[in-house]
């Protein structure tokens, strides 16, 4: 019996002791080489991957996607192996390969007798052999509907029957129309729907196009429904408005965009004017960067800035360190290594700890105006919104220019109101004369 090696969830953070696993990475049986990523998990704060502990196949895969296990649960196994010749299945175990090699022999002798016989020993033949390649979401999905491994269509690598195909199966079957449990099917009583569990993410009703989709919630969704509920019912949140003439910058992005992108190796964009804006309003304003702990204000003499992404799992908001000594240059390449990131899932939780202010920017979504929520503990968040074309007033003259709204969300019980208008203002005036930021007016 060849040696196997657990696969458990590691230690992800000091406060974490659960996670949710995200997506495999690699399916039951196949081979993998020590260190090799096997499957992503999500935490509370971000998605690492768990890499395998070992090269040889893996197996008994515990836990499914969606489906949540604690810090230091095993989740599957490896059965410890060279890699393998070809890119068969797995070495069978030793009563597998007897079964296997009389099975072969017999057809090859008795091919005639075999054909006769296909509705019989064949089809058993076959289901032994397949229902190894059942994922274990699949199985637990096909006892919850009563359902047999061979009525349900395997699209899977290597025939493998997913959780997918089961959900496929149930859906078109519910869409079906229904064996008649009585004579009369009028008057027969329809059964009850399966109560939802954290497994089942489709339950099929009986009318066609009404079936549901049922998904736990994501840790990170969860860690981000708990914060904004949180800031709702603690702080005293108020928002203040402004608009900001953006020709100046544009016009500055244009003329130095290719120079810029040649030195640095990075595109010049807008985060990195308002993230140096932010700094200086917050040194002119400083309660803005104070938190309230306890019956304390405390005041930061540094400037860490989250910046919001949507990543690949949902809004997420790194943050970029000490943008008081960054430069242009600094703070574009950070929110692009970090879009990046953010994108493959690959965000560490140590990347989105603290932060003393947030911006977010959903006018990449298009958003004329919004009231962004402040994140716990801070004090303010400036929010962003799209450029638009509009007449604006200018020495007497009508004029279009491309002006964008911002608003400041802040905590009313530490920001008063002169304060929170004020900050916005500087963002106003840094804006639309960035030669403030050089000369430190």
């Amino acid at each position: 019996m060849s040696e196997s090696i657990n696969v458990d969830v590691p230690t992800v953070g000091e406060s974490i002791s659960e996670v949710q696993i995200g997506q495999w990475l690699k399916q039951e049986g196949d081979w993998v080489k020590d260190g090799e990523d096997l499957v992503e998990i999500e935490t509370e704060k971000a998605s690492v991957q768990i890499p395998a502990p070992g090269s040889g196949f893996l197996e008994n895969i515990q836990k499914a996607s969606e489906e949540f296990a604690a810090v230091g649960e095993t989740i599957a196994s490896i059965r410890l192996s060279d890699a393998p010749a070809s890119n068969g299945p797995p070495p069978s175990e030793p009563g597998s390969s007897a079964s296997g090699g009389s099975s072969s022999s017999a057809s090859g002798g008795q091919s005639a007798s075999s054909q006769a016989t296909a509705g019989g020993g064949s089809t058993a033949t076959a289901a032994s052999t397949s229902a190894s390649f059942i994922m274990p979401a699949a199985k637990r999905l096909l006892e919850e509907h009563g359902l047999s491994q061979s009525q349900v269509p395997a699209t899977g690598p290597g025939g493998r029957l997913l959780k997918e195909d089961v959900l496929a199966f149930v859906r078109n079957r519910g869409n079906a129309p229904a064996a008649p449990a009585a004579p009369k099917p009028a008057a027969s009583v329809p059964t009850p729907a399966a109560r939802p569990t954290a497994s089942t993410s489709l339950v099929a009703e009986s009318a066609p196009n009404r079936s549901e989709e049922v998904k736990p919630l994501s840790m990170l969704r969860r860690t981000i429904a708990a914060r904004l509920v949180e800031a709702q019912q603690t702080a005293a949140l108020l928002t203040t408005f402004n608009e900001i003439d953006m020709q100046p910058v544009m016009a500055i992005r244009k003329k130095y965009k290719d120079a810029f992108a040649e030195r640095h190796g990075v595109k010049l964009g807008f985060m990195s004017f308002f993230a140096k804006a932010s700094v200086e309003a917050l040194r002119r304003y400083p309660l803005v960067n104070a938190e309230i702990r306890d019956d304390n204000i405390v005041y930061r003499h540094y400037h860490d800035i989250g910046v919001a992404i949507g990543g690949g799992k949902g809004l997420v908001v790194p943050i970029l360190r000490n943008v008081e000594r960054m430069s242009f240059a600094d703070v574009e390449a950070g929110i692009s290594e970090f879009a990046r990131q953010a994108g493959e899932n690959r965000l560490q939780p140590s990347d989105l700890i603290g932060g003393t202010f947030t911006i977010s920017n959903g006018g990449v979504y298009g958003s004329l105006l919004s009231t962004p929520i402040v994140n716990p503990p801070q004090s303010g968040i400036l929010g962003l919104h799209s450029i638009q074309e509009r007449p604006v007033a200018i020495d007497g003259n009508v004029v279009i220019r491309p002006m964008m709204y911002v608003a400041l969300t802040y905590d009313h019980r530490i920001v008063d109101g002169r304060e929170a208008v004020g900050f916005l203002k500087t963002i106003k005036e840094i804006i639309e004369d960035p030669s403030r930021l050089f000369l430190e007016l």
